[in-house]
């Protein structure tokens, strides 16, 4: 770092073509053979108000801290300005914004909250620390170039133990070391899982966070819940390894959320199954080893868990969000699957299905929530910093008030969150199917849509810089571009909130008048 200080007059000196200086938030930048490659054209260095000058307003209007940060920017500082100290720096791994509701109030200094113990605040600090040490840098490079996740990063997760951990509190953790042992495995709960999806979501990166591994998320839970003994003890402990992986295909070009219009047919064979069909969406599919299916029968619907092999075939489906979750559309042209890797009992296969829906709807509008937080952060933080009329943004009031929709949208989302967790920790599986079917289909569908309201706000707050894929607003434009995905994934809206009013008139008590 250079420590050669000057002073403000010093700078001023240096304020034409082929000798330019200026000041960012103290440092001083020599960009006297950098201008003819400014990205923005030279003219704009030369202005007025930059050259020569303090130009910290200047550029923070136009940049993210990140281009500082960047080696071929930072090696142009040749000095700091004397008596002055840099007062704008990015958070340490698993430090806290001050940045008001940017944090949820059990993490806002001065709050409290009934549902989450210090054991809770130490597991989210080394989250927090683990995802943007290791992460991070993953999670924009695949969001951009659209490729898998790393089998290094993979290996990382795995030994925290990442995707065993997503699955929940349960048998399946026994005897394993979670996040460097801070929380011991019969203590761990659903929120020790709600930290891990809203802090995965924090990144901005929405095609990403698919394909983090929810493929095993959503697929994992049927062999876990309905298979043999001898089924977990041959394919779960590779896939919580991260040296296989798997999908969850249900969904079909004839069933979405109308899940029993499924045509994937299984055909027993003696020992064998052979199945033919296609299934649409499948989060992971591109890479993934098994398929958790939904198939058809003469007695009706089967789950089985079926091999990558010649007869079944994977093509990416190209989507509004990244590449990198490896959305495919699956063949199986007569697949031959043994009758020992069905799930369940036969003619089950659609209460299996459907028991399973309660966590991934739960999963997505955990991240949904996580994600929105961040929106509201990156509005906050540009309403501050940007100039408009002579005036900080949030100087209008129209601005402000959008601030205000955005921040109770986010903060109604979090308390139902953590009210429908508090039930998961408190309700057996069993009971969670019967219980909270209704009130989590209710839940995503309020989430799902307060985030897309909240996605067309901060956009309009961003103006151009808000639909452009680069620069200050890229996270409100990954953002807008893939919030519909959660209004989706898991089940569409109007389907879940016609499921909770439906679970709800059934529940009704037969004499109840007004």
């Amino acid at each position: 770092m250079p420590s050669k200080e000057f002073t403000l007059d010093d700078i001023a000196q240096h304020n034409k073509e082929g000798d330019l200086w200026l000041v960012i938030d103290s440092k001083v930048y020599d960009l006297s053979r950098f201008a003819d490659l400014h990205p923005g054209g030279a003219s704009v260095l030369y202005a007025d108000s930059v050259a020569g000058k303090d130009a910290t307003q200047v550029f923070f209007g136009l940049h993210r801290l990140e281009v500082l940060q960047r080696p071929q920017y930072a090696r142009l500082q040749i000095g700091a300005i004397c008596g002055q100290t840099e007062t704008i720096k990015p958070l340490a791994p698993g430090e806290l914004s001050l940045v008001p509701y940017a944090e949820p109030t059990w993490l806002t200094p001065g709050y409290f909250s009934p549902y989450y113990s210090d054991n809770h605040r130490k597991f989210h600090k080394a989250v927090r620390a683990f995802l943007t040490e290791h992460v991070y840098p993953e999670a924009v490079r695949c969001e951009e170039n659209g490729k898998r996740i790393s089998q290094e990063v993979v290996d990382k997760l795995s030994e925290i133990n990442f995707l065993a951990m997503r699955l929940g509190p349960g048998k399946h953790l026994k005897g394993l070391t979670l996040m460097g042992g801070i929380v011991k495995p019969e203590e761990y709960d659903y929120f020790h899982e709600l930290i891990l999806n809203t802090e995965l979501a924090r990144f901005g990166t929405r095609g990403f966070v698919d394909g983090l591994l929810n493929g095993g998320v959503i697929a994992l839970p049927p062999i876990l819940n309905f298979g043999t003994p001898e089924q977990r003890a041959k394919f779960i402990p590779d896939i919580l390894a991260g040296k296989k992986y798997i999908s969850l295909a249900v969904s079909e070009a004839f069933a979405g959320s109308d899940v029993s219009g499924a045509q994937t047919v299984a055909v027993k064979d003696g020992d064998e199954w052979v199945v033919s069909g296609t299934k649409k969406w499948i989060t992971n599919g591109t890479f993934s080893d098994y398929f958790t299916t939904l198939c058809k029968t003469d007695a009706g619907f089967v789950v089985l868990l079926i091999e990558r092999s010649d007869a079944v075939s994977t093509k990416p489906l190209k989507t509004s969000y990244s590449a990198t979750a490896g959305t495919a559309f699956v063949t199986f042209d007569k697949a031959r699957v043994p009758v020992a890797n069905t799930l369940g009992p036969v003619g089950k296969g659609m209460s299996i299905v459907l028991s399973n829906f309660n966590h991934e709807r739960w999963m997505v509008t955990a991240t949904s929530l996580g994600a929105q937080r961040v929106i509201v952060d990156e509005c906050l933080k540009w309403t501050n910093q940007r100039i408009a009329f002579g005036k900080p943004l949030h100087a209008q009031a129209v601005i402000r008030a959008k601030l205000a929709a955005m921040i109770s949208r986010v903060e109604s989302c979090q308390a139902w969150v953590e009210n429908i967790t508090y039930q998961m920790n408190n309700m057996s599986y069993h009971e969670q199917s019967d219980k909270l079917a209704g009130p989590i289909a209710l839940l995503k569908q309020f989430v799902s849509k307060a985030g897309r309201e909240t996605a067309e706000d901060a956009t309009q707050i961003f103006g151009g810089r808000g639909i452009t894929v680069t620069g200050m607003g890229k996270v409100i434009e990954n953002y807008h571009r893939t919030s519909p995905f959660d209004a989706i994934l898991a089940g569409a809206e109007d389907v879940l909130g016609d499921l909770g009013v439906r679970q709800a008139i059934k529940k009704m008590p037969k004499n109840a008048r007004l």
